[in-house]
């Protein structure tokens, strides 16, 4: 079965129903980008929409008219604008001003109108240490059933939402599986070239530590190459033989650190998407599997939107 049947299966391919999370910043404005070139591509629903504080920041008389409702009004405003600019793009769009923790709202749309792919953008603030996104982001990620697709602050312009150049992250573990499908069928539908890349931990310094210089250097290079002839068996399995890629994918097996090593082939490759699964480690036996902390280190530094699946 090809991964378009897979997905297919799934209710997944094409993203009929994209769902865009804004708050008018220039993040949010360069996800709607992003989110009107796939609606432009798949004939998608688009689904604007904007979270009011829980809470109106002033109390709000029952009889009083209803543009005394400041924060609410202004939504409004703005929501008129963007409407004026997403019919312009013959986009088929709904917008929706709702009240409530930003989670809530978003997770009620995506379950009563059958969202298939949530988009967001982020600005990226909060302590490097944390590797985080902001509380917003983080949250999403954690709880979102359907694909992500997060343009994070080093994203300059949606100059390349046609994703012709896709790389595919993948540490063999559950959430790769369940994102492996839309990274090949997006370069299907496309055209485009899939890079699939595994990146293969560095052997622990204190692995060689207390053996003779030559013995420990040699070690180092049979292991290193058992590694990569190995991983290199399991990606060529992953990609079904029906798979109808234009271009052949490209295997790529490096000895590096995560998520540094993901960031770089990117970048030397040049690729337009970033699609990978999150694990939330729990334990020691997950922690093999791509963490949470790496897909947020991933998506702040990315130079272009990253898809991610939850696992």
């Amino acid at each position: 079965m090809s991964a378009t049947a897979q997905i297919s299966e799934q209710k997944l391919l094409g993203f009929k129903h994209i769902l865009i999370a804004t708050d008018f910043s220039p993040a949010s404005e360069l996800a709607t980008e992003y989110a009107l070139g796939i609606a432009r591509r798949y004939g998608s629903q688009l689904t604007l929409v904007h979270a009011l504080s829980p809470e109106p920041r002033e109390p709000i008389p029952m009889d009083s008219p209803r543009d005394l409702d400041g924060e609410r009004f202004k939504a409004e405003q703005r929501m008129t604008e963007l409407t004026e600019k997403v019919t312009k793009t013959g986009v088929s769009s709904r917008l929706r001003i709702e009240r409530g923790r930003i989670w809530d709202v978003l997770s009620s749309l995506i379950q009563r109108e059958d969202v298939d792919l949530l988009v967001l953008g982020t600005h990226g603030r909060g302590g490097i240490k944390k590797l985080a996104l902001g509380s917003v982001a983080e949250e999403v990620l954690r709880r979102a059933d359907c694909p992500v697709l997060t343009v994070g602050p080093k994203v300059a312009d949606a100059a390349s939402a046609d994703f012709r150049r896709i790389l595919f992250a993948t540490d063999f573990g559950p959430a790769s599986a369940k994102a492996l499908p839309y990274a090949l069928s997006l370069a299907e539908g496309q055209g485009g070239k899939v890079v699939i890349v595994h990146m293969i931990r560095p052997m622990p310094a204190i692995a060689t530590a207390y053996a003779p210089a030559g013995c420990a250097a040699e070690d180092l290079i049979e292991w290193e190459t058992t590694a990569k002839q190995d991983s290199l068996k399991k990606l060529k399995k992953l990609v079904p033989p029906e798979t109808k890629l234009v271009v052949p994918p490209e295997y790529v097996i490096r000895t590096d650190f995560l998520p540094e090593g993901i960031l770089n082939a990117a970048a030397e490759h040049e690729v337009d998407l970033i699609v990978m699964g999150a694990n939330r480690a729990q334990s020691a036996r997950a922690i093999s599997h791509i963490p949470w902390a790496v897909t947020y280190h991933v998506i702040r530094e990315a130079r272009c939107p990253v898809l991610t699946l939850r696992g």
